[in-house]
């Protein structure tokens, strides 16, 4: 600004200058009002070579500018404001989680949150009717790979080796086979694939192999054979793998142990394990019971290292002795927490209660006129559970008897039109223990449904058939012997009697939804 002829000084703190031109130039100092009433919205930048004036003002403006507009501004605690912030050590990252409807939904944790203080917090903000058995699931679509997240894993720490361009994302979901080995290790750990490193000819029980590893940290070896996808070509072959504390090897001589002959492939420290999902299509696989041990910090194709063994029981086995090596006590720990952790006693799924008191059920008599008895003699106790079946055909007359057919599309343990193969695939995803099951629609069969049920690592399918007696409509699994008014009450029957299953209805296959 530049001012010819005479001028007044108005402005505090202005400086004349002169230009080249003969005309006189006016610098204006910043025009500062002593009403305290003034607020100012934005800091004022005060340089170290201002003349005295300008620090006398400096030293008059408050030290924390207050906002004029709060009424503008988002509430304190709100994410737009946060999210505005610098990030501190200590903020909340937002996380994304889906469910199994393919829904999701965002929440709030902290950066050092485990997989089990996550799942605790979708327990609640979700209002599932209980806290047990849930887990997150790390999902890689197209590589076609998943697996658990173990309860003492860092979520945010897991998400950060994932690439930014993958599709990687965690599912919120049930899992009763997480800690399954600890309750039945002969299950899961069959003597012919376990030996004792140190001495070849020295045998070990399947209970032993886990109580030494928790009791003194000392690994047996878990060893047997493998298909393995050679990673330049499409075909397989076969490999003897030994499984050590120290890592994966495998033979160069048939089933040789000899130093010469030992390979090694990889760290345990270093990877984890997944299940492959569709690993027929994807890798051209002999089989279905295919898993992959990958690096941490890779997703490159040509990093995964795919296995494929020839039974469930088999690949069951070498995933749990890889989790088992790699974290051993740890595992042990996480399975005592989960087993007192809390639970929600209001609206508890009555499945889940009869299924933990099972074991203390005994057979009663309540034919006599002094009350009833307990049956010792376990022929007796058969044929009792058999006309208890053969009661449930007995119906009330009149207007209390009928029954909505379509009662049992409204369970949980019902899922529709879904395939045998997806059906086998969702019981798998959530733990194949015994007594796992859902209800479907026979896709063979018109007005038909199926029941898969798992037993001892497989998957099995009982028809349910529709079945007319006495002009009313029942359901039946065993030609008519036992009749049911509909679905609802076949499964509660055979939540208590076995019937014709292996197994009584334990646990049933959900579908979650955040």
């Amino acid at each position: 600004m530049e001012v010819a002829g005479p001028w007044t000084e108005v402005f505090g703190g202005s400086e004349r200058t002169d230009v080249s031109d003969g005309a006189e130039a006016l610098t204006l100092a910043p025009l500062v009002d002593d009403s305290p009433s003034v607020r100012r919205s934005q800091p004022i930048l005060i340089t170290s070579n201002r003349g005295k004036r300008v620090e006398s003002f400096s030293s008059s403006v408050p030290s924390i500018i207050p906002n004029p507009f709060p009424e503008l501004c988002s509430p304190s605690k709100s994410p737009t404001l946060i999210s505005s912030l610098p990030p501190t050590s200590s903020a909340k990252h937002l996380l994304k989680v889906y469910g199994e409807d393919r829904h999701s939904r965002s929440v709030w944790v902290s950066p050092g949150a485990t997989a089990r203080e996550v799942c605790h917090t979708l327990v609640q903000t979700a209002h599932c009717s209980d806290q047990e058995n849930w887990a997150l699931l790390e999902l890689h679509p197209t590589l076609g790979l998943e697996r658990c997240l173990e309860d003492h894993e860092v979520v945010l720490e897991v998400q950060a080796t994932w690439s930014l361009k993958g599709d990687t994302r965690l599912v919120f979901c049930k899992n009763y086979a997480k800690y399954e080995f600890f309750r039945k290790p002969v299950l899961f750990f069959p003597e012919s694939m376990i030996s004792d490193s140190a001495d070849v000819s020295k045998g070990m029980t399947s209970s032993e192999l886990i109580q030494n590893l928790l009791r003194s940290g000392t690994c047996p070896e878990i060893q047997g054979f493998l298909q393995v996808k050679e990673s330049s070509r499409k075909s397989w072959k076969k490999v003897y793998f030994f499984l050590r504390r120290s890592g994966l090897y495998c033979s160069t001589k048939g089933s040789s142990k000899e130093p010469r002959h030992l390979q090694y492939v990889a760290d345990l420290e270093d990877l984890n394990v997944y299940t492959v999902v569709n690993s027929r299509k994807l890798y051209g696989a002999p089989a279905d019971f295919t898993f992959c041990i990958k690096v941490s910090a890779s997703s490159r194709p040509q990093d995964l290292k795919i296995l494929c063994a020839e039974s469930e029981q088999t690949r069951t086995c070498w995933t749990s002795a890889f989790r088992l090596f790699k974290y051993g006590k740890q595992l042990q720990c996480n399975y005592q927490l989960s087993k007192s952790s809390p639970r929600i006693l209001e609206g508890k799924n009555q499945t889940e209660g009869k299924s933990k008191s099972e074991d203390s059920l005994v057979a009663m008599d309540f034919s006599g006129k002094t009350g009833g008895r307990v049956i010792q003699n376990p022929t007796e106790a058969e044929n009792a559970e058999r006309e208890e079946g053969q009661a449930w055909r007995v119906r009330m007359e009149g207007g209390g008897g009928g029954s909505d057919a379509a009662i049992h599309r409204s369970q949980p343990w019902f899922h529709g039109g879904v395939s045998r193969k997806e059906a086998q695939r969702l019981i798998e995803k959530q733990g194949l223990v015994d007594g796992m099951f859902l209800v479907r629609d026979s896709q063979q069969h018109a007005q038909c449904f199926v029941l898969s049920l798992c037993f001892q690592l497989k998957t099995k399918h009982y028809l349910m058939i529709p079945f007319e007696d006495g002009g009313r409509k029942y359901f039946t699994m065993d030609d008519g012997l036992t009749l049911f008014i509909d679905l609802l009450q076949l499964v509660e029957f055979h939540q208590i009697n076995r019937g014709i299953l292996p197994v009584c209805l334990k646990h049933p296959c959900v579908c979650v939804a955040l």
